[in-house]
């Protein structure tokens, strides 16, 4: 916590969010909900993380905070006035860099001073501090291809800084960055706002990164998607500097492993009976490599079939975006069960893990057509057609009644991967034909 702010309870929250909701027109003229009784609270001193997979709306939430798009419902208050457009106080620092490649280090921090009409000498002492203050002290006048990424970076969050705002948003600021890279800039993040250097009172932090979350914040939410919502608010008490490898952390990334594997709907849920899918399933980009090395990973020991996520995360470096919707699908497809942040194989996963290609094939083709009603009613209509061949538009039509239409493409592309390599139907992307040119 800012060592220069004091928290009470009569302190006037920074930003309230009340039961914010936001959806889409669909193009049939259906709605898309994206962020559904979304409550949040920030008060001075806090850094809030939001966490959860791609999809969850955390970005959408941040672009209503920062008045940049409108609630389809609920209210969006900052400093206890409705948040109408653009809120001066409000500044972002973006996934990717986004600066202006014509303009020098010292004129891209700048120009957000310029734009508010700020005195010359004023711009010229503030951008001045705000680039010594994040560690670029020397290099005002490179242009942002002379930098590497994660001083580009760091050129991005003194442009967010020099306004002075009350609350930094951050959308996944270090997830463009290498490794070591991102948790310099991290620390040092974290350094300037433990020592109340920064002119910021409070911080929200999207990302999908449970070590970043605890590492970084002073709550954590955690959302769940489809729509996307808060299913926890989790307080992080571990004083800082926090160390990745004291047991108090790590029993908190398992805690929040657990939060996120618990049972809040079907795709997180312990399989569910055969037939409880339906055609309508939204279904993941997941290739077969990727599913077959974690059932591999999962088998081998010291694993041996049952292991806890965040090690399986931390020996595949895996973040959540990548290896949730793995162990999903392999849960899917009864290949494995997830309860309690654990992944366990059942006997068939085992089989696959010990096979060969062909054995491996042929078992997934069983449970792809098993498991994935999708997968069964394209190759139904296959059979059944005299020409053993069908137009994808025939199968996306249907699904685009239950989703939106860039969703279906998305769970279609998922399915055509799978099914090439059970070898079940082949699929032609120039015509967009599925047939049973080469069936098993």
């Amino acid at each position: 916590m800012n060592a220069n702010l004091k928290m009470n309870a009569d302190t006037q929250p920074l930003l309230d969010v009340a039961h914010a909701r936001k959806s889409f027109t669909k193009g049939d003229g259906g709605e898309l909900l994206v962020l559904d009784d979304v409550n949040l609270t920030v008060r001075p001193g806090e850094i809030v993380g939001l966490l959860g997979r791609s999809g969850s709306g955390k970005s959408t939430l941040l672009r209503l905070i920062a008045g940049l798009s409108k609630p389809s419902g609920g209210a969006v208050n900052y400093l206890g006035s409705p948040v109408t457009g653009p809120a001066e106080g409000i500044s972002m620092v973006f996934q990717s860099f986004a600066l202006f490649p014509w303009l020098t280090v010292y004129e891209n921090v700048a120009l957000g001073l310029e734009a508010m009409h700020v005195a010359r000498d004023e711009i010229r002492r503030r951008a001045l501090a705000a680039i010594d203050l994040i560690g670029l002290d020397g290099f005002e006048s490179a242009y942002p291809r002379e930098l590497s990424g994660g001083m580009r970076q760091r050129v991005g969050f003194a442009r967010a800084l020099v306004v002075h705002p009350n609350i930094l948003l951050m959308d996944e600021p270090f997830s463009a960055l290498d490794v070591l890279t991102a948790e310099t800039l991290r620390t040092d993040f974290l350094e300037l706002w433990s020592d109340g250097r920064m002119p910021i009172k409070g911080v929200i932090l999207v990302t999908h990164n449970i070590e970043e979350a605890v590492q970084m914040c002073d709550r954590i939410l955690v959302f769940a998607t489809n729509p996307g919502r808060i299913v926890s608010d989790i307080e992080v008490t571990i004083p800082r500097p926090r160390d990745r490898n004291d047991p108090a952390f790590a029993g908190l990334v398992e805690q929040i492993y657990v939060e996120m594997t618990a049972k809040k709907g079907r795709s997180t849920a312990r399989p569910a009976p055969a037939g409880s899918f339906g055609i309508d399933t939204i279904l993941p980009r997941v290739s077969s490599n990727i599913l077959a090395g974690l059932l591999e990973t999962v088998a081998a020991p010291p694993f041996s079939g049952k292991a806890d996520l965040p090690e399986i995360a931390s020996e595949l470096t895996l973040e959540i975006d990548e290896l949730f919707p793995a162990a999903e699908t392999l849960q899917m497809l009864r290949f494995a069960e997830i309860e309690g942040g654990d992944i366990r194989l059942l006997p068939e996963g085992m089989s696959f893990a010990d096979a060969e290609v062909d054995e491996r094939k042929r078992l997934f083709a069983r449970h792809l057509l098993a498991y994935v009603p999708l997968a069964a009613h394209v190759r139904r209509v296959l059979d059944e057609r005299r020409t053993h061949a069908a137009p994808s538009s025939r199968f996306l039509d249907e699904l685009e009644d239950h989703m939106s239409p860039e969703v279906a493409e998305e769970t279609m592309r998922a399915l055509v991967s799978w099914a090439r390599y059970a070898e079940i139907f082949a699929y032609d992307d120039e015509t967009g034909q599925f047939s049973l040119e080469n069936p098993t």
